[in-house]
């Protein structure tokens, strides 16, 4: 039998709630606030785990002795990020840019406790297929993208237009949950 430490959640996304909570893992949330401003030159891997790692290391600041996990999660398209889209128009452009192509979906995660931090990153690659315009008009307007880099969400609407995934598929709905899970319980004292 496993035991699950408890952690505190440095984040809003409701998903990684439901991930952590789907997996009756323990938890508190507490939101750190963060400029998540890209830095120039800053390659995609490196700039959602640098946003995991101060994510962490802010809410760990105030939750002293206990494990805080950050996490960061974005869509990348031919190196180049696709965070969350301003609005509906701006989904709608990202949807076609998705449209009959492979993504990826990059996670940071995150770890701090005991004064430490640990990272790691998880990759997975999603696979569209051709959409015509009512069905991006359709998943922008009923796929709720405003909240979700990339303007989609995997286990809602744009499950009708993946035609597949080559990796950790909780990596795409915003939690690599059995990276986390490695990590944390890797940690000294856990």
């Amino acid at each position: 039998m496993i035991d699950l430490p408890r952690i505190t959640l440095a984040s809003g996304s409701p998903r990684r709630v439901e991930i952590l909570e789907s997996v009756g893992w323990p938890f508190e949330r507490q939101a750190a606030d963060i400029d998540e401003c890209e830095v120039a030159g800053e390659a995609p891997e490196d700039y959602v785990v640098r946003l995991a790692r101060e994510k962490a290391l802010v809410v760990a600041e105030m939750r002293l002795g206990e494990v805080v996990l950050g996490a960061d999660t974005t869509v990348v398209v031919d190196g180049r990020i696709l965070g969350k889209p301003t609005g509906l128009d701006d989904a709608k452009r990202m949807l076609r840019e998705l449209s009959g192509r492979s993504h990826f979906v990059l996670t940071g995660i995150a770890v701090a406790a005991d004064g430490r931090v640990e990272t790691a990153l998880e990759r997975t690659r999603v696979d569209f297929r051709e959409m015509n315009e009512d069905e991006i008009e359709f998943l922008a307007e009923k796929g709720d993208p405003l909240d979700k880099a990339g303007a989609y969400a995997v286990q809602a609407q744009a499950a009708l237009f993946i035609s597949g995934i080559d990796g950790d598929y909780w990596n795409v709905v915003g939690l690599p949950i059995g990276l986390v899970y490695r990590l944390i319980m890797k940690k000294p004292g856990v």
